[in-house]
């Protein structure tokens, strides 16, 4: 018996197939992921300890995952369950939660919230219930969960009672499987219990996100209405005055225009007036490009400050954790961020941080409190050991 994760992003499709070993237990025999789609989309595959890469015509997301269960099946992977990440759930979605076509109208109606997000995983999911004509169970694990325990105090906006009640308006959160995996595997690296008092997790990756988490719980967190609340992001603006929204309304900008160039032409493209990606931006910065370095300081500057926030709200944290494609795989961005944070604690070893571009490990010097890791996010064993549960697989 196998179960199949689908984690659908805004410009790709990571999967992983995992065998159901001992009680509790999963052992993964194939994963990849499939990127840049159109005639020449990209993709790896890993299965019986080969790596293989090449190109494809994939131009979606539906035809992504049609192609992944398909050479599944030639490989004699039999699928038994699949469990996808979907991003927002809502008030109503807050635990796992098997996928009915009542769950699916839920998630297409929370589509507004989320939309490089929710429109996608509805299309993997189709194109699973397509393929399995016979059916198949299938399992949503969902980002907002992991914030659902946030207090009233960080959940809601100071906005008029009725706006709050007709339109489900609230902080809800992002990225929480993944907040959720990097608390664990602090957990698993430090050598604590299974509580851990004060942490702050930070998510860096084409989406930002820090979170406040206290004994596993999370407090706060910067995303919130919708994932474009908080850091600067590769083409997601983060924190934003409503003013200025306001006027580009008066200003005769749409809605549909607002909500594209917020999410796909902001952040560091916008900043640097020449990429959203972080290494080509560290490139450029070197060789003298104003744009990148004002993008590169923005993002480490709202960084730092959540950080210092969350340290104000936490009373002190013992760790901070960077995961994430750029918090995982660049040292100069953990030591930038990190700069200038001595006052509370908080020291990079500088050889440890260097060092650390794949693997997991300490990078604060020793004794320093809060501690910082750099930990590798897994948010594809979390989503299987989920459906397995809400399935009773185990």
């Amino acid at each position: 018996m196998s179960i199949l994760v689908f984690n659908s992003g805004s410009s790709s499709l990571k999967f992983r197939c995992y065998a159901l070993a001992a009680k509790d237990g999963l052992r993964a025999v194939a994963g990849g992921a499939v990127t840049h789609f159109g005639p020449r989309a990209s993709w790896r595959w890993h299965d019986d300890g080969r790596d293989l890469r090449g190109e494809a015509d994939i131009r979606e997301h539906r035809n992504a995952a049609r192609w992944v269960l398909q050479r599944l099946r030639e490989r004699a992977h039999v699928v038994s369950a699949i469990g996808h990440r979907v991003v927002h759930g809502g008030e109503a979605y807050t635990q796992p939660t098997e996928i009915t076509d009542d769950v699916m109208a839920d998630i297409y109606a929370l589509s507004d919230l989320a939309p490089l997000h929710n429109p996608l995983a509805l299309e993997v999911i189709s194109a699973c219930r397509e393929f399995f004509v016979d059916g198949i169970p299938m399992v949503a694990v969902f980002d907002t969960a992991f914030h659902a325990t946030m207090p009233a105090v960080a959940q809601r906006y100071a906005l008029p009672d009725d706006w709050v009640r007709a339109y489900h308006i609230r902080r809800y959160g992002f990225h929480g499987i993944a907040h959720r995996s990097m608390v664990e595997r602090y957990r698993e690296l430090s050598g604590g219990s299974h509580t851990t008092p004060r942490l702050i997790t930070l998510q860096l990756g084409h989406g930002c996100s820090v979170a406040a988490i206290r004994n596993g719980v999370s407090i706060d967190t910067s995303m919130g209405f919708t994932p474009l609340e908080g850091l600067v992001m590769a083409t997601r603006s983060g924190d934003v005055d409503p003013g200025v929204l306001i006027r580009l309304a008066a200003e005769g900008i749409e809605p549909a225009v607002l909500d594209r160039r917020l999410n796909q032409e902001a952040g560091l493209l916008a900043l640097s007036g020449a990429s959203d990606d972080m290494h080509l931006l560290l490139t450029l910065e070197r060789q003298g490009h104003d744009g990148a370095r004002l993008a590169i300081d923005a993002f480490c500057w709202r960084a730092r400050k959540y950080i210092g926030a969350y340290l104000a709200l936490l009373g002190g944290a013992d760790a901070v954790i960077f995961g994430g494609g750029i918090g995982e795989h660049s040292p100069a961005i953990r030591e930038r961020i990190c700069a200038g944070m001595e006052w509370c604690g908080l020291r990079l070893d500088g050889r440890a941080n260097a060092q650390t571009l794949e693997g997991e490990q300490l990078i604060s010097t020793e004794g320093a409190r809060p501690a910082v890791y750099s930990v590798r996010v897994d948010e594809e064993t979390l989503i299987a050991r989920d459906t397995a549960q809400r399935l009773r697989l185990f």
